[in-house]
């Protein structure tokens, strides 16, 4: 039996995503995007779960806001059940990139508050994408349980998560001012700056912050 010409395009794309060389996975991804076909969305699924280049993730998730909701969805959602971190990262940002706000009820606060601080940035940022109107000052209780925690990058991340969502984050900010640990009451007065103020560098905020804190004040007027 003669193999059609498309039916050998879509083998070669396969092939191609599971090529040793980078760029031939990114060729690949670009062209899958391209030419949607339903056969590619569990292909483009599972590579995003171990594709170790950053630029050829960013393609596979291009080429999979390329194909229908209807079929991206649910692979997406099961992958955020996976015991991969990259698997879970992956899927929230492509959530993110689809913007579908059905898939809002699997943004967990297992998700939010999930060990790994890749997945947890991605849920930050998906739930921020994703969030229904009237439930974002729950969003923001969850998210200020994580202020303090990782480095400055994951920081950021959740500032940024948390500004994204406007005043309706003062109250849970507020809050944190006055937590026991010094680190939260700094991240929180440092996001509280940039809330206030959107163009304060992050860096000048937090270690302003710091400071305040340093000398045992909240940042509360007395």
């Amino acid at each position: 039996m003669t193999m059609t010409r498309q039916t050998a395009d879509v083998l070669g794309a396969l092939q191609g995503l599971e090529d040793d060389r980078a760029s031939v996975r990114l060729r690949a991804a670009l062209a899958v995007g391209t030419t949607p076909d339903p056969c590619f969305v569990d292909k483009l699924v599972e590579r995003s779960a171990f594709e170790p280049e950053f630029f050829v993730r960013d393609m596979l998730t291009w080429a999979l806001t390329r194909h229908p909701v209807s079929l991206t969805l649910p692979a997406l959602l099961g992958e955020l059940r996976s015991d991969g971190t990259q698997a879970r990262s992956q899927a929230l940002h492509t959530l993110s990139k689809i913007g579908d706000r059905r898939a809002w009820p699997a943004i967990t606060r297992a998700l939010l508050c999930d060990g790994d601080d890749e997945v947890a940035r991605s849920a930050w940022r998906t739930a921020v994408v994703l969030v229904p109107d009237g439930e974002e000052s729950g969003l923001a209780e969850v998210l200020a349980t994580q202020l303090g925690r990782g480095g400055r990058e994951t920081q950021l991340s959740l500032s940024r998560a948390l500004v994204a969502l406007g005043d309706v984050v003062g109250p849970a900010l507020r809050a944190a001012t006055a937590a026991s640990d010094p680190h939260v009451r700094a991240h929180a007065l440092a996001t509280e700056r940039l809330l206030r103020d959107p163009d304060t560098g992050f860096e000048f905020a937090i270690e302003e912050a710091k400071r305040v804190v340093a000398l045992g004040g909240s940042g509360q007027e007395g």
